[in-house]
């Protein structure tokens, strides 16, 4: 069953007064490109992090937030800069004076004053950390992966539909193809008809004609393209029903489907198969911009 890249997943655990949420989202990349935003304090962990994310998602941009609160009563320690509060009220008592103030600072108001506080958080030991964090992250992986498989299906069932288009327009085009040059022989000879008088017309060498339209047919002949144009649906089909990562090689079995259609427009000679091949690459674009989705 084929994947989404597009998808979302959030994962939270607690334990020990201690919570960690993890947010996951991604888009389409044609590669697994995988960004990740946690605490300065989590930063060792930030590689275990990507290969976990990368042993459940082969491609796409992904975008892992990782938030960590600790609520224990030894969780943070406050220091304070007392050389640093003495310069502030000694300058603020400065300014009192020069201005005729006679308000001293307070403490609070000191306090607010850059760098006089400073609230250190405890350290945290990875591996026990990683405890915590890994079972958030199973739980966003495991949101994101059931978003991307229901999206996925919704893909699949579109271009299965529109594939089922494409293999009927191509079973029209393999039935009109024979007719093209019989029409082709009708509309010379009606041309000459038009150009000649009738003792003229009746002087026209028929085998000169046949070879004409002979020549006609050969230049005009599909059937190869045909013929390898089946195959690939059938490939394309195939694919669209496995499993594991499938975007790249449908995507490459597009690119030669197209050239097929584009090769069959080039020497299509009829209006009604030009309408088809038209109609046929109409619908091969919709699937083209749906496999962009596809993992």
């Amino acid at each position: 069953m084929p994947n989404s890249m597009t998808g979302y997943g959030r994962g939270e655990f607690s334990a020990d007064d201690r919570r960690v949420t993890v947010e996951i989202k991604s888009v389409n990349n044609r590669y697994c490109d995988i960004q990740v935003r946690l605490p300065r304090s989590l930063n060792a962990l930030e590689s275990r992090i990507r290969d976990a994310v990368a042993l459940r998602l082969a491609r796409g941009k992904v975008d892992v937030s990782i938030s960590y609160a600790d609520n224990r009563p030894d969780a943070y320690q406050v220091t304070t800069d007392l050389g640093l509060a003495k310069a502030y009220a000694k300058a603020l008592i400065e300014i009192a004076d020069a201005v005729g103030a006679p308000e001293s600072p307070s403490a609070a108001a000191i306090s607010r004053y850059a760098d006089v506080l400073r609230v250190e958080t405890a350290q945290v030991d990875p591996e026990e950390f990683w405890q915590l964090l890994e079972q958030a992250l199973n739980q966003a992986l495991d949101g994101m992966v059931l978003m991307r498989t229901g999206e996925g299906e919704r893909l699949q069932a579109d271009m299965l539909s529109r594939l089922d288009l494409l293999e009927q327009e191509r079973a029209a085009i393999a039935e009109r193809a024979p007719e093209v040059p019989g029409i082709y022989r009708e509309r010379l000879s009606a041309r000459l008809s038009e150009i000649l008088d009738e003792r003229s017309a009746a002087l026209v060498d028929e085998q000169r004609l046949a070879l004409e339209v002979a020549m006609f047919a050969d230049k005009a002949a599909i059937d190869e393209e045909l013929v390898r144009l089946a195959s690939h649906l059938d490939s394309f089909r195939s694919i669209l029903g496995s499993e594991g990562p499938i975007g790249k090689k449908l995507d490459f079995l597009i690119q030669e489907i197209n050239r097929e259609i584009n090769t069959i427009g080039s020497k299509a000679n009829d209006l009604q198969l030009t309408d088809r091949v038209v109609y046929f690459k109409s619908e091969l674009e919709k699937i083209r911009e749906q496999v962009q989705n596809l993992e």
